[in-house]
């Protein structure tokens, strides 16, 4: 891999990644027991997709600037509203948590005055289109929906990999990638940043991006083992170096698009940004420090008949070293 004159990865590669498969299976259970523990004991600062709360729809007298209008909505305490544009660029959808409680149509008629006030400017005053109190219960139904999801995601994740290759490489995929997902959730977690369901599709963006380089790779462990006589150890490290490359130009590519993404999609994709761009980091880093070295442990210790799953000939099968 090389940038102009500069060689960022050589052309044939020969790192010992397997040399640092206890460090970096260790250094991975940690992480997953701090994420675990930070989801647990602090939990997610859920948005109003999960909560509930009130959706206010403005219009404008000329196009409104969103980052303007979310500006002064915060300034006036209504920190993390979200606001985005619908039908033409003069009317806002703003949904925020009340700064009171309850849900009567006294405390809403008072939010929304509020909301309208806060975001109207000199020159563009704002007027109230509609209003509406979104109950918590849409938001439990909206919750177990992504849930559903992510175990739909990865029951089929199980199936087909353990269609394709064997059941060892489906548990490692699987354990590989449930970890980067649990990694970037107990971020959210720490941070306090809200989790709502572009962040849910983030995580689920980052479950596609890690099982689909680590089946790059396991598709080339299949394949060297074929031609190659030498052990699952050095057949493993080698499969990593010969797509060493690829992983490295295919994440690079993913992240600067999520990165632009972050910095000039606006305050309501920031939090799906930020997820993926967690994700493809850890993705990247797992498949090569976790997703193979895990064949090498325990149960998951693969052997020569692991590796050729569909061949038929014991004979050649006992030849091979």
């Amino acid at each position: 891999m090389s940038f102009f004159p500069l060689r960022l990865i050589p052309s044939t590669p020969n790192i010992d990644f397997m040399r640092l498969r206890w460090p970096s299976i260790v250094i991975t259970i940690v992480l997953t027991i701090a994420a675990i523990g930070a989801i647990a004991g602090k939990g997610f600062n859920y948005a109003l997709d999960f909560t509930g709360g009130t959706v206010v729809e403005l219009r404008f007298d000329r196009p409104a600037d969103v980052d303007g209008v979310r500006s002064r909505l915060g300034a006036a305490g209504y920190d993390g509203a979200q606001v985005q544009t619908f039908g033409s660029g003069s009317d806002l959808l703003v949904r925020l948590q009340p700064l009171e409680s309850g849900s009567g149509s006294e405390a809403l008629t008072r939010t929304a005055e509020e909301v309208r006030t806060a975001a109207s400017s000199e020159g563009n005053p704002a007027r109230i289109v509609g209003r509406e109190f979104v109950s918590a219960q849409v938001g439990k139904e909206l919750a177990l929906n992504g849930l559903y999801a992510l175990l739909f995601v990865v029951v089929g994740f199980l199936i087909y990999i353990g269609f394709r290759f064997e059941w060892k490489f489906a548990v490692s995929a699987i354990i590989t990638t449930l970890n980067d997902v649990l990694i970037v959730a107990g971020w959210f977690a720490i941070s306090g940043r809200e989790f709502d369901l572009t962040v849910l599709a983030g995580l689920l963006s980052t479950m596609g991006f890690s099982i689909n380089d680590t089946i790059v790779v396991f598709d080339r462990v299949r394949e060297n083992f074929r031609g190659m006589r030498a052990d699952p150890i050095t057949v493993l490290n080698a499969s990593i170096n010969q797509t060493l490359s690829r992983t490295i130009i295919t994440s690079l590519a993913a992240f600067l698009t999520v990165l632009a993404l972050y910095l000039y999609g606006g305050g309501s994709l920031q939090g799906m940004a930020e997820a993926m761009m967690i994700g493809i980091a850890f993705g990247t880093v797992s498949t090569i420090f976790v997703a193979c070295p895990l064949l090498t442990v325990g149960v998951l210790k693969v052997s020569k008949q692991d590796l050729l799953p569909k061949a038929k000939d014991d004979a050649a099968l006992a030849r091979r070293p």
